[in-house]
C-alpha cells in the first residue's frame, strides 16, 4: 500500500509522463500522418485523463500538512478529549475525525485550512484555524492551546467562545510569526497582554473581546504597524490602554474599547485616527465632552459613544458627516440644544439620543433621515401625540419609552410600519385600545407597552406576530380575553401582569416560553394543570392574583423552574414536598402570605439551586439578538429596555430586585402562613441563600444550629413565632449577615456578641417581645454580669441608621422601592434576518466582528 505522499509522488511523475506523451502525440507530424486514423482521438483522451489527474485526484492526495503539523493537531485532540473524558461528559467532538492514520489528510480535517498553492509540487502547510465555541463546555486552561502554537505558518487563528481560563500564553504566542488574524474572544482569560502578542508584524485583526483582560500596555504596542482592527472589549482596562492606542495604532481602521473601565476625557489625539471606520467607546466611564477633534475623523461610519458620564451639549457637527451610518450618544449627561438647527445627512441609519434631555415634541427634523430604520429617544421628555410623519419612514426599530407622549396609537400604526422589529413605548401616557390590525406587524420581535393607561382587549391578531420573542403589556387596564398562541412560536418573555383580567388563569402561551409574568390580575380559582406544557419556564409569577386550593404536585413536572412567585394568594393547605424534591434549579420560591398549613420539610438536599452560589451574574434575557434586514453591514450596537423588578416583602413593604442581578441571588420566603412545628434543621443546607423569610407563622422549638452554616445569608426573619431557647452562637459566623429579626417569640439568655452580630445593625426591634433575652444590644443585663456596668454600644453608621427606619438589606444594585430596571443587550446583527434566543453565558458582552476570512 502507497501512504499518502508516496501516492502523490506517483501521481505527480505520472502526470509528468503523461503530460510528455501528450506533447509527442501533438507535435509529431510523422506520426499523425501514420496513425490519423486510429491516434486521432488519443491526444483528448489523454489530455483529460490528465486534466482528471491535475485537478481532481492529486489535489486531494497531496493537501496535506508536514507531519509534525499534523502531529500538533494529534496532540491537541488528545488534550481535549483527556478533558472530556474526565467531565464525563459526550465524546462526540468534531475532532474525532482528526485520525491519526497514514491516508488521513490533515488539510481535510474539520475547520482547518492549508495554504492554496497552484503549483501542486508546492510545500503545503495548515494556514488557518476554525476552533471557535469547539471547547465551551470543557473550560479548559490556556495551556491547552500548546501543541498549536507549533504550527508556525498559521495565519489565522480562531479560537473564541471556547471558555478558556488563565493567561494568554506568552512563549507560545511568539512563534506564530505569520499570523494576520487572531480572534480569542469570549474567553475567561486574565491578566495582562504579554508583550510578545504585540511583536507579531503581520498582524492585521486581533479580538481580545469578552474576556477579563487587564494590567499594563506593552511598550511593544507600537510595533503593530500593520493592525487595522482591535477589540478589546468587555475588559478591564484603564485609560492607559486608550491613551497608547490613540498615540501607536494611527492605521486603526476598527477600534472597539467598549465595556471597561475607562474614566478619562476622550483625548483630543483621537482625531489623529485618520483611517478609522468604527469607534465604540461605549458603556465606560469616559468624562468630559465630546472633542472637536473626532471631526477629523472624515471616514466615520460608526459612533458610539453611549452610557458614560459624558457632559455638555452635544455638537451639531456630528450630523454633518457625510459616510457616517450609526450615531449612539444615549446615556450620558449630555444636553440637547433644542434651538439647534440640524440639517443632518441622509446617510444616518441608526440613530440613538436616549436621555439627551429632549424637550418638546418628537423633533421633526429626523423625518428628513431617509435611510433611517432606527431611532432610540427613550428617557427624554417628549410630550404630544405619536407623530404621524414617524409612519412614513422605513422603521424596523423605534424606541420612546420613558416620556409624556398622550393619545391613542395611530389605528394604522402597523399596517404602515409593517416591517417594525422593535417597538417600545412603555412609561408614557399613551391610552385607548391597541389596533386591531397589530398582526400586520409580522417582522414584529419586541414590544413593551408597559405603564401605560391602554384599556380594553389584548388584540387576537398579535397570534399573527409569529417572530415575537418579547412582549410587555403590563400594568396597563387591558380585560377581556388572552390571545391564544401557537405552541411553536418562539416567544420567550411574556409579561401580562397589573392588569384587569379575569376568569381562570390562562395556559395559550407557546412552549418556548421561559418568563410568564401574570400576577396583580383578577383571577379566580386554582393553578391550571397546562402550565406543565411550558417545559422551558424559568420564572412564573403569579402574586396578588385571588388564587384558591392547593398548591398541586404537579408545580413539580416544570422541572426547569428557577422563579416560583405565587405571594398573597389564598392557597391552603401544606406544601407538597415534591416542589423541595424535584425542582432543584429553584432559586427563588416567594409562597408568602397565604393560608399553607402543616410543617416545614426536612428535605432540601435536592435544591442545588439554592445549595450551590451561582458562579456569575446573568440575566434572564440577556442574549436576545435582533437581526435587521440589511445585507451591507456588520456590526453590533446596544439599547436599553426597562422591565419590572421581581417584588419580594420585607417588613410589610414591597421591595425591587433589578433583573439585571437577579441571578446572583437566592431567596426562600415562607412568611405569614400558618405553618407549624420546628424549624428544620436541614434548612442549614440552603448555603446560597441570602433572605430566609419564615416569619409570622407558628413555628416552635429550638433555633437549630445548623443556621450558622448559611454562609451567604444576609437577612434572616424568625420573628412572630413561638420559639424558645436562647440564639445559637454559630450565627457569628455568618459574615454578610446585616439583618437578624427574632422580634415576638419566648427567647432567652444572651444575645450573642462576637463575630459578624458584633458589628451589625444593632436595632434594639429586632429582639423585642423576647422577655428572657439580655445582653449589650437591647441594653439589658444579664444574670452572669451583675455587678458589671454594660458597655455603651458602638455608634450607628449612617447606613445603619436607615436599615432601623426599615431600609432594604445592603443589595448592591437594588433601589429600594422602585423598579431600577433591566439592561437588556440587544444586537441589532444586520445580515442575519432572524430573531434569536442564546442560553445565559458568562460573556460580558458581545461585540461586531467582522466577517472571517
Amino acid at each position: 500500500m502507497f501512504q499518502a505522499n508516496e501516492l502523490c509522488h506517483v501521481f505527480i511523475l505520472t502526470s509528468l509522463i503523461i503530460k510528455h506523451r501528450v506533447m509527442i502525440s501533438i507535435n509529431s507530424p510523422a506520426k499523425k500522418a501514420r496513425n490519423s486514423n486510429m491516434e486521432r482521438p488519443y491526444p483528448l483522451l489523454t489530455l483529460s485523463g490528465f486534466f482528471f489527474f491535475f485537478f481532481f485526484l492529486l489535489p486531494a492526495v497531496c493537501q496535506s500538512c508536514p507531519e509534525y503539523q499534523k502531529q500538533a493537531l494529534l496532540k491537541f485532540k488528545s488534550s481535549v478529549l483527556a478533558i472530556t473524558s474526565s467531565l464525563n461528559t459526550s465524546d462526540d467532538s468534531p475532532l474525532q475525525e482528526w485520525s491519526s492514520s497514514s491516508n488521513s489528510s490533515c488539510c481535510q480535517w474539520y475547520e482547518v485550512r492549508c495554504n492554496d498553492s497552484p503549483n501542486p509540487t508546492s510545500k503545503v502547510v495548515i494556514s488557518g484555524l476554525y476552533l471557535d465555541g469547539l471547547l465551551a463546555n470543557l473550560s479548559p486552561q490556556s495551556t491547552i492551546l500548546a501543541p498549536l502554537f507549533d504550527i508556525r505558518t498559521l495565519e489565522k487563528l480562531y479560537i473564541s467562545d471556547n471558555n478558556i481560563q488563565g493567561e494568554i500564553p506568552a512563549i507560545g504566542i511568539a512563534n506564530l510569526s505569520s499570523l494576520v488574524t487572531l480572534y480569542m474572544g469570549g474567553n475567561n482569560l486574565s491578566g495582562s497582554i504579554p508583550p510578545q502578542l504585540f511583536r507579531l508584524p503581520l498582524l492585521r485583526s486581533l479580538f481580545l473581546d469578552g474576556n477579563s483582560l487587564s494590567g499594563e500596555v506593552p511598550e511593544e504596542i507600537g510595533n503593530l504597524t500593520s493592525l487595522q482592527d482591535l477589540s478589546l472589549s468587555g475588559n478591564k482596562f484603564s485609560d492607559a490602554m486608550l491613551r497608547s492606542v490613540v498615540l501607536c495604532l494611527k492605521g486603526l481602521e476598527y477600534l472597539d474599547l467598549s465595556h471597561n473601565y475607562l474614566s478619562m476625557e476622550i483625548p483630543t489625539e483621537i482625531g489623529n485616527l485618520s483611517n478609522i471606520v468604527t469607534l465604540s467607546l461605549n458603556n465606560n466611564r469616559l468624562t468630559g465632552g465630546i472633542p472637536s477633534s473626532l471631526q477629523k475623523l472624515s471616514k466615520l461610519n460608526i459612533l458610539h459613544l453611549q452610557n458614560n458620564f459624558l457632559t455638555g451639549e452635544i455638537p451639531s457637527w456630528l450630523f454633518n458627516f457625510e459616510d457616517l451610518w450609526n450615531l449612539f450618544l444615549g446615556g450620558n449627561r449630555l444636553i440637547w440644544n433644542n434651538s439647534a438647527e440640524i440639517a443632518p445627512n441622509s446617510r444616518l441609519c441608526q440613530l440613538s439620543l436616549k436621555s439627551c434631555g429632549l424637550v418638546g415634541e418628537v423633533p421633526e427634523w429626523i423625518s428628513t433621515l431617509t435611510s433611517l430604520y432606527f431611532l432610540d429617544l427613550g428617557r427624554n421628555n417628549l410630550h404630544g401625540a405619536f407623530p404621524g410623519w414617524l409612519l412614513e419612514m422605513q422603521l424596523q426599530g423605534l424606541i420612546l419609552s420613558d416620556n409624556k407622549l398622550t393619545g391613542s396609537l395611530p389605528p394604522d400604526l402597523f399596517s404602515r410600519l409593517h416591517d417594525i422589529g422593535v417597538l417600545a413605548l412603555s412609561r408614557n401616557n399613551f391610552s385607548g385600545e391597541l389596533p386591531k390590525n397589530i398582526g400586520n406587524a409580522t417582522s414584529l420581535r419586541v414590544l413593551t407597552l408597559s405603564e401605560n393607561n391602554f384599556s380594553g382587549p389584548v388584540p387576537q391578531s398579535l397570534i399573527h406576530c409569529l417572530h415575537l420573542q418579547l412582549l410587555d403589556l403590563s400594568r396597563n387596564r387591558f380585560s377581556g380575553s388572552f390571545p391564544v398562541f401557537d405552541p411553536q412560536v418562539g416567544i420567550a418573555y411574556i409579561d401580562f401582569s397589573y392588569n384587569d383580567f379575569s376568569g381562570e388563569v390562562p395556559t395559550g402561551f407557546p412552549e418556548e416560553t421561559r418568563f410568564l409574568a401574570l400576577g396583580g390580575n383578577k383571577f379566580s380559582g386554582g393553578l391550571p394543570f397546562n402550565l406543565t406544557y411550558l417545559s422551558k419556564l424559568e420564572r412564573l409569577e403569579l402574586q396578588d392574583s385571588n388564587l384558591t386550593g392547593e398548591l398541586p404536585n404537579f408545580l413539580s413536572q416544570i422541572s426547569t423552574l428557577q422563579i416560583l412567585n405565587l405571594r398573597n394568594n389564598s392557597f391552603r393547605g401544606s406544601i407538597p414536598q415534591s416542589i423541595f424534591n424535584q425542582l432543584s434549579s429553584l432559586r427563588i420560591l416567594d409562597i408568602s402570605s397565604n393560608n399553607l398549613t402543616g410543617e416545614i420539610t426536612e428535605e432540601f438536599h435536592n435544591l442545588v439551586g439554592m445549595i450551590e452560589p451561582p458562579n456569575a451574574p446573568s440575566s434572564l434575557i440577556e442574549n436576545i439578538a435582533l437581526g435587521f434586514t440589511k445585507t451591507w453591514a456588520y456590526q453590533t450596537v446596544q439599547v436599553s429596555l426597562d422591565f419590572e423588578d421581581l417584588v419580594v416583602n420585607w417588613k410589610n413593604s414591597k421591595q425591587g430586585i433589578s433583573s439585571d442581578i437577579l441571578n446572583i441571588y437566592t431567596l426562600l420566603d415562607l412568611s405569614n402562613n400558618q405553618l407549624s412545628g420546628h424549624i428544620p434543621a436541614s434548612l442549614g443546607a440552603l448555603k446560597a441563600l441570602k433572605l430566609l423569610n419564615i416569619s409570622h407563622n407558628k413555628l416552635y422549638g429550638k433555633i437549630p444550629i445548623s443556621l450558622g452554616d448559611l454562609e451567604h445569608i444576609e437577612t434572616l426573619d424568625l420573628s412572630h413565632n413561638n420559639l424558645s431557647g436562647s440564639i445559637p452562637s454559630t450565627l457569628t459566623k455568618l459574615q454578610q449577615l446585616t439583618i437578624l429579626d427574632v422580634s415576638n417569640n419566648q427567647l432567652t439568655g444572651r444575645i450573642p456578641d462576637g463575630g459578624q452580630m458584633g458589628t451589625m445593625i444593632l436595632d434594639p426591634n429586632y429582639y423585642a417581645n423576647n422577655s428572657g433575652l439580655c445582653g449589650m444590644q437591647i441594653r439589658v443585663p444579664c444574670l452572669e454580669d451583675d455587678g458589671l456596668p454594660l458597655p455603651p454600644p458602638p455608634p450607628m453608621t449612617k447606613t445603619q441608621e436607615l436599615h432601623r427606619e426599615g431600609a432594604w438589606f445592603l443589595w448592591k444594585g437594588v433601589w429600594i422601592g422602585y423598579p431600577v430596571g433591566l439592561l437588556l443587550a440587544i444586537g441589532i446583527i444586520f445580515g442575519t434576518g432572524f430573531f434569536t434566543l442564546s442560553p445565559p453565558s458568562n460573556r460580558q458582552h458581545l461585540p461586531h466582528r467582522p466577517i472571517r476570512g
